[in-house]
């Protein structure tokens, strides 16, 4: 099985593409061409209404019945842990990871004041947003580069700071949406379901923490505390009488593969009794869960909708879902297929 423990720089730079989408053309359900699907509100009796009635939303639904009614697979709340990726599992990834997108971004915003940058080809073509040359040419070298200066050499709450406005700001390159709004519904209905059981959900994602932390809970109703992600060193400093956190281009912690178990094991201390991932890099995450003394739920979120999304698995350059194809059926995990199990895709 391949292994994950790479360096964050790689792990971004293979997100820089344009070839790893069966379709590459904007989702029809952004162009008006698919039907419109009635909102449904969430009820105690139909809580995932943006679920089809299908096997994996019955296969959820009794797994949450099963382990908060008294009986022979009862979990007490406390033990209650789920943990969940965020890249491709609750929101979209295509057609690059949108931290990014982001990383681009504030190169852009730095520009005029960096006039030198203009004799810089690696600045150019991160300015021009020429994904593909600073894929092919640059690479993870220039990538590093990119973030290093993106994001190092400011507070913590400036970087915050920086990431909210993005996102209230920025949009999608093919669908002309917020980023907030390429979330999935139906995880964000899963998620407020797990939470009104006693469930703690945890984001355990390969993005960044700082990132993260600075939109996801607004999105996902998630605390700041239970988002893991990747994370870099910081330098402790007082500035003008008061302590603030310098962040550093130094990477200590990739979030991916079997770091992710790792860090559950670091940060929440108890093994998850539901994980849903929808890639590779998921696969220890899912493992770490299924080792779990109580009845557990595992699975993928698989990319098959070329229509309302995009369609991809075993060789896509994001979000690669092979092996984890393979050790689902072999394990019996949940393999949720959101061309037939979602009535909708993504917010209004």
């Amino acid at each position: 099985m391949k292994t994950f423990k790479l360096s964050i720089l790689i792990f971004l730079i293979g997100s820089i593409s344009f070839t790893s989408c069966k379709n590459k053309k904007q989702p029809e359900s952004t162009k008006g061409t698919t039907p419109v699907v009635e909102t449904i509100q969430p009820t105690k009796n139909n809580p995932l209404p943006s679920w089809n009635d299908t096997k994996s939303k019955q296969r959820i639904m009794y797994f949450v019945d099963a382990v908060t009614t008294r009986g022979s697979d009862y979990i007490p709340p406390e033990d209650r842990i789920a943990t969940f990726d965020n890249d491709g599992t609750l929101w979209s990834e295509q057609p690059t990871y949108f931290q990014v997108e982001f990383v681009l971004y504030r190169i852009k915003k730095m520009a005029p004041k960096h006039p030198e940058w203009k004799k810089n080809k690696l600045m150019q073509t991160a300015i021009k947003h020429d994904l593909k040359k600073l894929r092919e040419k640059y690479g993870a070298r220039g990538l590093g580069q990119l973030m290093g200066i993106a994001m190092s050499g400011i507070t913590t709450d400036e970087l915050n700071s920086y990431v909210k406005s993005w996102m209230k700001n920025a949009r999608h390159p093919i669908t002309g949406k917020p980023y907030s709004k390429m979330t999935f519904k139906p995880m964000l209905e899963l998620i407020k379901y797990l939470q009104e059981n006693d469930f703690k959900v945890y984001i355990v994602t390969g993005g960044g923490i700082d990132f993260m932390r600075a939109w996801a809970p607004e999105v996902y109703g998630v605390v700041p505390e239970n988002i893991i992600g990747s994370y870099s060193q910081l330098t402790y400093k007082i500035e003008k009488g008061k302590p603030v956190l310098i962040k550093d281009a130094k990477i200590l912690i990739v979030n991916d593969g079997p770091e992710k178990a790792k860090n559950i094991h670091r940060f929440i201390g108890k093994k998850p009794v539901i994980a849903l991932g929808n890639s590779d890099g998921d696969i220890q995450m899912l493992e770490w869960c299924s080792a779990n003394k109580y009845k557990t739920l595992a699975g993928f979120i698989h990319h098959t909708d070329n229509k309302r999304e995009w369609a991809y698995d075993r060789t896509s350059r994001i979000g690669s879902l092979n092996a984890g194809l393979d050790e689902a059926a072999k394990n019996g995990w949940l393999l949720v297929d959101m061309k037939k199990d979602w009535k909708v895709i993504h917010p209004e």
